[in-house]
């Protein structure tokens, strides 16, 4: 197997361990590489979004036999982010979705260090989330934008109001198949990316094999312990993008 659909596959992989046990991060670390080996971002944006449907679907079919999912959650998620992402990926052809990053991240900074609060003082208190139409509209839309952010908005938002990071997770990432398929299909009609097809394959099978581990592994880990991982990762990633705004 040629050893570029190696490194690909690595990367689909450690993506995807991220994305099913923490509910992020997918797209984010997955981009971030791409673009930084000169793929340009719609053309990055569209091969994650195209390797992610199998990788969610096979994700959000573990996490369902693994009871991790919120049923009234999917149905509040499902359609706004699916009608936010091809939203998204229309526009995607014509803005540069990087400019977007750094306002983006600032919000995601903040919901981290929530988590992170919530976390050290021990208290997971569920509290009434609203407009959770709303978030989905926003968080696929700047998913298909940034070529990642439905799982850093959307389960940091949920996690910080308190709902439960289990099945948090397991929701968002059963209904992201949904937006993910939509993202998709919108690109596939506005780019011609087949040069691309050992980034997609790489990502691909990388994330496949991953997908059902993660999904266990978000069913083992304490509701504390997810927290912290959570609060941290997005900390991290939000100030790193930040930072290199800012450089």
């Amino acid at each position: 197997m040629d050893n570029t659909i190696l490194l690909y596959m690595l990367v689909g992989f450690v993506a995807q361990m991220i994305d099913g046990a923490l509910g992020m991060a997918y797209g984010v670390s997955s981009n971030t590489f791409l673009l930084s080996i000169g793929v340009p971002p719609a053309a990055a944006s569209a091969s994650v979004h195209l390797a992610e449907v199998a990788t969610t679907g096979i994700s959000g079919f573990s996490h369902w036999k693994l009871g991790n999912i919120d049923w009234k959650l999917v149905k509040k998620l499902a359609i706004p982010g699916v009608l936010g992402g091809i939203s998204g990926a229309y526009l995607l052809t014509s803005i540069d979705g990087n400019l977007l990053k750094p306002y983006i991240s600032i919000y995601l900074l903040i919901m981290g260090v929530i988590i992170l609060i919530k976390a050290f003082n021990g208290k997971h208190e569920p509290k009434e989330t609203k407009h959770i139409s709303i978030l989905g509209v926003i968080g696929g839309f700047f998913d298909a934008i940034g070529g990642g952010g439905w799982g850093p908005i959307v389960t940091t938002t949920l996690v910080a109001r308190g709902k439960n990071p289990r099945f948090a997770i397991g929701s968002v990432n059963f209904s992201e198949f949904f937006v993910t398929f939509a993202e998709s299909v919108t690109f596939v009609l506005t780019l011609s990316f087949l040069g691309y097809w050992q980034i997609i394959l790489g990502l691909l099978i990388g994330g496949a094999i991953a997908a059902p581990m993660a999904a266990v592994i978000a069913r083992k880990l304490p509701v504390r312990a997810l927290m912290f991982m959570v609060g941290t990762l997005i900390v991290g990633l939000s100030i790193r993008t930040i930072w290199l705004s800012l450089g």
